[in-house]
C-alpha cells in the first residue's frame, strides 16, 4: 500500500459511517465506469437472474448485517488457518 493510499484510509476511517458509505460508493463508481461493455452486460444478467431468484421465493434475502457477520466469520476463520 502506497503511502498516499494510507493516509486515506487513516483518515477515511475517522469519518461517520454514513460518510464512509458515501465514500465508498463515489469509489465504486469510478471503477464501475471502467467495466467493459461484455462483462457489465453478464453482470445486469447475473442482477436480474437473482431479482427473479428473490421475487418467485427460490431464495430468500439474508440481512446485510447478517450478511456481513456471516463473512467476518469466514474471513477470521481463514486468518487463524482453521
Amino acid at each position: 500500500m502506497t503511502q498516499a493510499v494510507s493516509k486515506i484510509l487513516r483518515d477515511a476511517v475517522q469519518l461517520s459511517p454514513s460518510e464512509r458509505a458515501e465514500l465508498a460508493d463515489h469509489l465504486v463508481e469510478t471503477l464501475a465506469s471502467d467495466i467493459p461493455p461484455e462483462i457489465e452486460g453478464a453482470q445486469i444478467a447475473e442482477v436480474r437472474r437473482r431479482i427473479a431468484q428473490i421475487e418467485s421465493g427460490v431464495v430468500a434475502p439474508v440481512p446485510g448485517e447478517q450478511a456481513l457477520e456471516q463473512v467476518r466469520r469466514i474471513v477470521a476463520a481463514a486468518r487463524s488457518g482453521s
